[in-house]
Formats: structure tokens, C-alpha cells, sequence
């Protein structure tokens, strides 16, 4: 078996990062732990943390910049995956001592969204900003189906190094408290009060937070990424050569 700890970076891809670039990575790390069941198949299972973070004003998006909603969110997932070394990975060997590898696992992960209003911080799940109803909010837990890649080597016998990304499609589309259409702002006033109003519709443009209309894409759930460097350590021996029975 291995342990060890990573550090890197996450990132997240939803309604307000929706183009396939690294705008604003948040600091990220973990602990490992990996059981090598042979030299091509491991088994590994993590504990991680990641802050993610989106605003609409670094949006090249005309109407998202007019939306102007912005989320963070601390992120604590677990991860449980099975590896497939690309090579024959040998601890301590000479000529087996690196390999790529592709993951596929299941992560289940903590979220709470925020957002900063009149240097306050508020967390969005407790207004309703889509209109739920009080005690109907998004749930703070969800799965995620992981798959990803990377490429461990020996330092020596007892320590490697590991260079991962994985990718986390969550099952949920409110890591950023943003999904379908805006309220009936009247009656969230009512329910929920001024603040929560202020919070569902930031837009800068008159019209844009009227009642039905696109916040969000309820279509296409939210995903976050892993990419980080782990060292490994080893705890096991070097089997003998086996003696052939006479």
C-alpha cells in the first residue's frame, strides 16, 4: 500500500464559467490512500479540498456580464477510484519504474455556495434565489462520476511522485446556486425578504432578472476538476526471487 498528500489546483466548469478555459483556478490538495492490487491495477482512495470561484464580469459573454451573479464555495470530496497502469509499475525496479495511467471512480462531495454583497458574505442556499420554496433548497451533498489520468514514477524504493487531473461531473447543477429561470421576485421578496432579491437578480441591465426568464442552464449540471502533484510513500518489501521446488 502507498500514502501520501497532493497540492494543486481545482477548477469548475458551470453557468458562470462556461467556456473551457483555466480563468481563475482555486488552490487545492489532499490525502491519498493507494493499494497496489499488481503491477497494472491500484486502487486508491482520496480526501480533497478545492475552492471554486466564478464571476460573470470576467465573462467575454455580452449577456453574462449583464447578469453579473458570482459564486464561491469550499468543496470537501472523497474519492474512491481504480487505476490501470499503462506499463508494468514495479517499486524499486530499475527498468518498471514509471508509468501513465488512466482513473475511473466515484466521488462524493460537500458544497455551499457564496457570494459577497455590500462587503457581506452571504450563502445563496439560505435566500431561495430560484424561488424554492422555504425548506425545499438545494442539498449541500452530491455524487460526482470521476474519470482522468496521470503518471506516477519512483524517487526511489519507498517514494514516488504522481501527477494527476481528474474530472468530476457532478450530479448537481447548483455548486454555483445557478440553474434555471429567475422568480417571481415579488413573491421571493415576500418569502424570503429584500436581500433575497437582491441576491437572485444582480443584473446591470433593466429586464434581464424578469420573471421566467434564463438564469441559468438547468441542461448541463456543473463539473469541477483536480489537477495536482502528489509524493507517495511505499510500505511494502521487495518480493525474492521464488526457488523452483526440486
Amino acid at each position: 500500500m502507498e500514502l501520501g498528500a497532493w497540492v494543486g489546483f481545482t477548477h469548475y466548469y458551470g453557468d458562470l464559467q462556461t467556456e473551457l478555459t483555466i480563468s481563475d483556478p482555486g488552490l487545492a490538495g489532499g490525502l491519498n490512500f493507494r493499494y497496489n492490487l499488481d503491477n497494472r491495477i491500484a486502487l486508491k482512495t482520496s480526501l480533497n479540498y478545492g475552492r471554486l470561484s466564478a464571476s460573470d464580469a470576467d465573462s467575454e459573454n455580452t449577456f453574462e456580464r449583464q447578469r453579473n451573479l458570482s459564486f464561491s464555495s469550499d468543496v470537501w470530496d472523497v474519492t474512491t477510484q481504480i487505476e490501470f497502469n499503462f506499463l508494468s509499475y514495479i517499486h524499486g525496479s530499475k527498468e518498471e519504474f514509471f508509468t501513465p495511467y488512466l482513473l475511473a471512480g466515484l466521488s462524493a462531495f460537500a458544497y455551499n455556495p457564496k457570494t459577497t454583497l455590500d462587503d457581506q458574505v452571504f450563502i445563496l442556499r439560505n435566500f431561495g434565489t430560484e424561488g424554492q420554496p422555504i425548506g425545499e433548497e438545494y442539498g449541500r451533498f452530491s455524487l460526482a462520476p470521476t474519470i482522468g489520468l496521470g503518471l506516477k514514477w519512483d524517487i526511489n524504493v519507498d517514494w514516488s511522485f504522481n501527477i494527476e487531473l481528474s474530472i468530476h461531473a457532478s450530479q448537481t447543477d447548483y455548486i454555483d446556486d445557478v440553474s434555471g429561470l429567475y422568480p417571481d421576485l415579488n413573491n421571493l421578496r415576500t418569502t424570503r425578504g429584500d436581500r433575497a432579491v437582491s441576491l437572485s437578480d444582480r443584473s446591470i441591465v433593466q429586464g434581464i432578472g424578469e420573471t421566467g426568464r434564463q438564469r441559468g442552464n438547468s441542461r448541463n449540471n456543473d463539473v469541477y476538476t483536480f489537477l495536482g502533484l502528489s509524493i507517495m510513500k511505499y510500505f511494502g518489501t521487495l518480493s525474492c526471487p521464488k526457488v523452483s521446488k526440486l
